[in-house]
């Protein structure tokens, strides 16, 4: 059994996840309560197997708050196999009805033998402009 947690331990220690958030002014509305990112997730998978990543789970904390959980298959409508030494990559969105928040998660993944294993995602800090979220925290008040 010990041999089968470490395995499952490099593993996590050998996928590499960088997350970065963009936000979106053209397509948000302050009035409206409609803010907008992007965000790159790049996986890397630098273990000596080949893994695919299954599912998917996101916590997304708004500046009230207020959190939202999104679970699923994949990512973006695929199950990607991600061979040894290489790196998936996808775009995805977020909207939320304040100017700040945070998204945080993980992802799981098995190996061609069907072993499982958890990889957390790096905390995303969602920000729009610093005045937006001024006034906007000043009417939470």
């Amino acid at each position: 059994m010990a041999d089968c947690f470490d395995e499952v331990a490099m593993k996590k220690m050998t996928m590499h996840i960088d997350a970065h958030p963009t936000y979106l002014s053209e397509q948000s509305s302050e009035d409206a309560h409609r803010f907008l990112w992007s965000y790159e997730i790049t996986i890397t998978n630098n273990s000596d197997e080949v893994v695919q990543l299954l599912n998917r789970y996101w916590r997304i904390t708004d500046m009230t708050g207020h959190i939202e959980e999104v679970r699923g298959p994949g990512v973006v409508g695929l199950q990607p196999l991600i061979k040894p030494g290489k790196k998936f990559s996808y775009n995805s969105l977020c909207q939320l009805t304040t100017p700040q928040g945070t998204m945080d998660g993980h992802y799981e993944f098995q190996t061609l033998e069907e072993k499982s294993f958890t990889v957390q995602i790096p905390k995303l800090v969602l920000v729009s402009s610093d005045e937006v979220a001024a006034v906007f925290r000043s009417r939470l008040h």
